[in-house]
């Protein structure tokens, strides 16, 4: 049986919070600098999220380039759904916050029961698949929610609601290595905080100076993470490759 998704290593993690990252700049690209608008946005990447994930479905292993198209759009569609319910909707940070952290535990509660296992090691199969793009949704939108109520609502800024994820993301990893965690605990709890830590990174880059930002702009900032992100992909795409050949 072969595993349908990545191992965690730290490549997995960079381009985890890059895609965070680039799903916060690009959602502000699209409805805000193209005049798109929140609705149209996200209609629109909603569209291209099936479409990956299509895709990713049809495969029959882990293809780093498939699979990392549909984390960024997912990523985008997350924030796109914390944000419509926010500044559409009126709905409080905090509420949104609760809702999305009430339908992760959900979708937890049933991929346990229904497979036995959270395991990301496990994927083996298009149920539990499904199980496991359901909570990365759920994980991006509970991350907006949440790292926008720290560092606007609460006033905490940027730079430092950064160091704040960082460093929770730090214990995690201790308690971890400690045994005070197991490895699925562990690998969910870091998976939600790099959401608002990337986002915390994508506004404080992308944010005018007098709203606590460097002021690079969001367009700029998308570029560069994308080239990031796709020259990452495609070295993990021939290790890939070679290891197939190598069966």
């Amino acid at each position: 049986m072969v595993n349908r998704v990545p191992e965690v290593t730290l490549v997995f993690w960079i381009l985890k919070i890059m895609a965070t990252t680039v799903g916060e700049t690009a959602a502000d690209v699209l409805s805000t600098t193209f005049g798109l608008g929140t609705v149209l946005t996200s209609y629109v990447m909603a569209f291209l999220l099936l479409i990956s994930l299509v895709f990713q479905f049809r495969a029959r292993r882990y293809v780093p380039k498939i699979y990392w198209v549909v984390v960024v759009f997912i990523s985008v569609v997350g924030t796109l759904i914390s944000d419509n319910l926010v500044d559409n909707l009126g709905v409080p940070l905090a509420t949104t916050s609760l809702i999305f952290t009430v339908a992760l535990i959900a979708v937890f509660v049933f991929w346990y029961l229904s497979e036995r296992t959270l395991s990301v090691h496990t994927i083996y199969n298009i149920r539990r698949e499904l199980f496991y793009w359901a909570a990365i949704l759920f994980t991006f939108s509970l991350g907006t929610s949440g790292g926008d109520l720290i560092s606007e609502r609460l006033g905490v800024g940027y730079a430092l609601s950064g160091l704040v994820f960082a460093a929770a993301i730090a214990l995690i990893y201790l308690a971890y290595r400690l045994k005070l965690f197991n490895e699925v605990l562990a690998f969910w709890l870091a998976y939600i905080l790099t959401r608002p830590l990337g986002a915390s990174m994508g506004d404080l880059l992308t944010a005018a100076r007098d709203a606590g930002g460097l002021g690079l702009g969001t367009i700029p900032v998308s570029v560069v993470f994308l080239l990031i992100i796709v020259a990452l992909v495609h070295h993990l795409d021939r290790e890939e490759k070679k290891k197939a050949g190598a069966l």
